[in-house]
């Protein structure tokens, strides 16, 4: 062995620090895909124009901003400071306030993972802003993901805000995709599906998003209030229909779906949408690359899952495992990372605390008990579920110290109760609130094969 190689194998990334790397890929990955940098970096004022994409938006006077989701705030502030506060004014919608309000925005704190007061206020506000434009008037809306519970107002009144947290607890509990929760969403709302856009004709929009759904899903994006929707009021009919909705829903949206008297929102060929454009800032993608990138630089042979993203979590996990040991095998002798995004689907089947990325994580310990890895699933917006931590990590020895702790995964698992089990552990990523949202991350590394860490 030459000087060369051992020096390589000193310094290439050991099991005994595996938690630790995982966690430092995520944060890294964090930092990167950091709101204010990808802002600076992709939206300019040149002149009187804005330039996004590559795109000139003429600034014929000072804009309307309405930004809403978990990265409202951020946005606007950021947004304020590249237009060096030429706003004529503004509103946000977000899970908390700002800790530094931009002037002559309005604020309002919408609730997550169910609508609530807020959400309501800060809906009728934007539709007012954005009523009785001209076509020389400019709405730039900050959109981001959280928006469908953060931004929210019924199509009919019948529905308190009481049947519209039920409404929403069911969908996000049950175990729908994303893809088709915000089907039934867009039908019921009175701003998403395109409505708030059609509001704000015929001035000229400008949306610029952060993406928390798949990428040929844009209009999915908060349920997508200023894009035309792809998806039909009949989509939903049947939805309801087809997965026993309709004996769960609250009496008012109950009426609604039986008697098909929902209204269709407007599509891509409707001519409102004419001076409509979009701007994708930061989507799943960008992170998954971040991450493989930092991996890559702490020494792993890394790869993109191809499998599956947005699929039951337990079928996510294995399928990941499968092709955890197939990059093993590619890379013999080198400690490997896979990484995959999305967002799993996990039914909340008990009374506990977690969400899907703890949950992935828990099965996934079970898979990897005794063996030389580690998996990390965890949100970019902070928050997992109903818990106050984004996510959770593990390793081959997980089960063994949850076993010294009287822990059953299984148990904890059938609760719905993995944030308790990994707070008892030490292992859950507490983050706090990104003010970002760009849908989730899962990391995987392998060390089967490297022969020279002697520490574990």
């Amino acid at each position: 062995m030459t000087e060369a190689t051992k020096s390589a194998l000193v310094a290439a990334p050991a099991y005994s620090q595996g938690k630790l790397l995982a966690r430092q890929i995520f944060l890294d990955t964090l930092a990167t895909i950091d709101v204010r940098y990808a802002m600076l970096a992709k939206l300019q004022r040149e002149g009187g124009a804005l330039v996004a994409g590559g795109v000139s938006y003429p600034l014929l006077r000072p804009p309307r901003v309405v930004s809403f989701g978990k990265a409202a705030n951020r946005m606007a502030a950021v947004l304020d400071e590249i237009l060096s506060g030429q706003i004529e004014s503004g509103m946000c919608v977000a899970p908390t306030y700002p800790t530094k309000q931009v002037e002559h925005f309005q604020y309002f704190v919408g609730g997550h993972p169910y609508p609530n007061a807020g959400s309501l206020m800060g809906a009728r506000a934007a539709l007012e802003l954005v009523s009785d434009l001209t076509p020389d008037d400019f709405v730039i809306f900050l959109v981001s993901g959280g928006g469908s519970a953060v931004f929210e107002l019924p199509l009919d009144p019948a529905i308190s805000l009481a049947d519209l947290i039920d409404f929403n607890r069911l969908l996000v509990t049950c175990g729908l995709p994303i893809e088709q929760m915000n089907v039934l969403r867009k039908h019921l709302s009175a701003v998403k599906g395109g409505r708030l856009a059609m509001r704000a004709h015929p001035a000229r929009q400008l949306t610029v998003f952060i993406s928390d759904v798949p990428d040929h899903l844009p209009s999915m994006v908060a349920s997508g209030p200023t894009m035309p929707d792809e998806s039909t009021v009949e989509q939903a009919f049947a939805l309801a229909e087809q997965k026993g909705l309709l004996s769960q829903v609250p009496p008012s949206v109950k009426k609604l779906l039986e008697s098909r008297a929902l209204e269709e929102t407007p599509k891509p060929a409707d001519e409102r949408f004419q001076n409509s454009r979009y701007f994708c800032l930061l989507s799943n993608r960008d992170a998954v690359e971040v991450a493989m990138d930092a991996a890559e630089k702490l020494g792993f042979a890394t790869e993109m899952d191809r499998s599956g993203w947005d699929e039951d979590y337990q079928q996510a996990a294995q399928a990941q495992l499968a092709a955890l040991n197939a990059l093993q095998e590619a890379h013999t002798g080198q400690p490997v990372c896979l990484v995959a995004g999305g967002e799993i689907t996990c039914p909340v089947v008990g009374p506990g605390m977690g969400g899907r990325n703890q949950a992935f994580v828990l099965f996934a310990a079970q898979q990897i008990d005794g063996q030389r890895r580690v998996v990390l699933s965890a949100g970019t917006d902070g928050r997992d579920g109903n818990s106050p931590t984004s996510g959770a990590v593990a390793d081959g020895q997980t089960l063994l110290r949850a076993g010294a702790l009287g822990l059953d995964p299984a148990a904890y698992l059938a609760m719905s109760d993995s944030y308790s089990f990994f707070r008892s552990t030490g292992d859950t990523l507490d983050t706090g609130f990104t003010d970002n949202n760009v849908r989730d991350l899962r990391i995987w590394l392998d060390f089967s094969e490297v022969t020279r860490d002697r520490n574990s």
